[in-house]
């Protein structure tokens, strides 16, 4: 089985590549760049695993939240090289791939992205036995409703906390900060989560897939 992955939700692309049990990852700066960079760095990443396009299995996107504009270039890419071969397509959601980063802990994992407009894209989570299993629903959140709405002692992370750190700190009792060193997303988390949907038979198609877009549809771009 080869298996190739990406999220675009951040100013950071996240790329993997699975091929029979050997893992390949890149993580890349590439800002405002990303839609000069994405094609040449999913070829030259392909064809450093001594694979082609062609011997792709399964495609993979991040499905955000995040940047509109990171998104729908990623999505586009992945779609359009899984139509040409008629290849299955598996979403994960970028809040999900962020809070792998919290590791093993029995505390409730809040992931907390930065949307802008003084709101955070959010998620908590829960290991179970191992296994992290998402609590509450993927949410666009105020300052004040995201510190009403997660527990005390919650283990939290995410580039909101460059905003927020303070305000969510005294109010959320107990809670505990994770540094920058925890809020870029890994290609490793990816596809650990692709693989998992995989075996439990959650692949979809170009067709279906969609990004997560949490903003209210008057603040998205209207296509005609």
């Amino acid at each position: 089985m080869k298996i190739l992955a990406i999220d675009t939700s951040t100013k950071n692309l996240c790329l993997a590549i699975y091929d029979q049990g050997k893992f390949y990852e890149y993580n890349l700066a590439v800002g405002r760049e990303l839609s000069v960079l994405l094609a040449p760095s999913i070829q030259r990443a392909v064809e450093g695993a001594g694979l082609k396009i062609s011997d792709i299995d399964y495609f993979a996107a991040g499905l955000g939240p995040g940047s509109f504009t990171g998104l729908r270039i990623g999505l586009a890419a992945i779609k359009g090289i899984s139509v040409i071969g008629n290849k299955p397509v598996i979403g994960v959601s970028s809040l999900d791939i962020l809070a792998k980063n919290a590791g093993i802990t029995d505390r409730v994992i809040v992931s907390a992205l930065d949307a802008r407009r003084g709101l955070i894209y959010c998620s908590s989570y829960k290991n179970e036995k191992g296994i992290l299993k998402r609590k509450s629903n993927y949410q666009l959140l105020s300052q004040d409703e995201f510190i009403k709405t997660f527990p005390s002692k919650s283990v939290i992370l995410g580039d909101a906390l460059d905003l927020y750190r303070n305000k969510i700190l005294s109010h959320i009792k107990g809670s505990v900060a994770l540094d920058k060193d925890y809020w870029k997303l890994s290609a490793h988390n990816l596809m650990e989560l692709v693989l998992n949907k995989i075996k439990s038979r959650q692949a979809s198609s170009a067709l279906t897939i969609k990004p997560i877009y949490l903003y209210p549809k008057e603040c998205q771009i209207k296509t005609r």
